[in-house]
């Protein structure tokens, strides 16, 4: 399953903001998982008859289920996908880019069918060490008679854990300019007025905008060569001790939302 966008969700969407020493933004971050509000728009798989499609991943994806590398295209993060069916209730996945693997995961269906846990290792989108973590999902729909386990439509109900390097970010404010870096490499540095700037060590975020609404609230554009593909609005909270991230994803259609707190 697609827990690689967990790590796109906590890493990629972070945005920063300020105006002088004393920004309500100025800092360091950390991201909150008992509160992490998760699309409530499922993902679609189907494991049948030796084939496994993501549906909901974007572009789709429909490869052999064979544990060997199968070839994809469209996505940036990776151009292979790899599905071993371990047994009836669980299968891992293997992700790789120009043959270099970028994410791991394993998938274990519950016997009563209506939960998964997952566990995952994802440096598709970082310069350092891999995001690790695991979590729990929840069935919306079943697969078609004669499925995988895994086939149906899920909805990410929790993480469990994550990597610190995953729930990390630093804002900076330089007069109008607006700064923010990650653990894992992810950077940029912008005007507050919604002027394009280049977004650095990720390869499915190409260039950003961040305006300035208010002394607390900022909206960040995320683009992928020349598209929208995220909107997030950063709310700091009256008492400067957390901020509010409201996210949309253009690519999926779905929205999240996340807090962190001030380190």
């Amino acid at each position: 399953m697609k827990k690689l966008l967990l790590a796109g969700l906590l890493v990629a969407w972070l945005a920063p903001v300020a105006a002088m020493a004393q920004d309500a933004f100025n800092g360091t971050w950390k991201f909150e998982l008992d509160n992490a509000q998760f699309p409530k728009k499922p993902d679609v798989f189907l494991l049948k008859d030796g084939m496994y499609q993501c549906k909901t991943c974007m572009p789709p994806i429909d490869v052999k289920a064979d544990g060997s590398d199968q070839t994809v295209t469209g996505h940036p993060y990776f151009n292979s996908v790899s599905i071993k069916v371990v047994d009836d209730r669980t299968i891992e996945e293997t992700d790789k880019k120009d043959g270099k693997t970028v994410a791991t995961s394993k998938t274990t269906v519950s016997p009563d069918g209506k939960t998964a846990m997952f566990a995952f290792s994802d440096s598709s989108n970082t310069n350092a060490d891999p995001v690790t973590g695991s979590g729990e999902s929840l069935r919306v729909a079943a697969g078609p008679a004669g499925s995988h386990a895994i086939s149906g439509s899920w909805r990410v109900a929790k993480l469990n854990n994550l990597s610190e390097n995953g729930l990390l970010v630093t804002y900076k404010v330089d007069g109008d300019m607006f700064s923010m870096s990650t653990p894992t490499g992810q950077s940029y540095v912008a005007k507050l007025d919604g002027t394009e700037a280049p977004y650095k060590g990720d390869p499915g975020t190409t260039s950003v905008s961040v305006k300035k609404i208010n002394k607390n609230t900022i909206e960040e554009t995320d683009m992928r060569d020349g598209k929208v593909i995220s909107l997030a609005r950063m709310t700091v909270a009256a008492d400067g001790k957390s901020v509010t991230y409201a996210v949309t994803d253009k690519l999926h259609g779905t929205n999240s939302q996340f807090t962190a707190q001030k380190q």
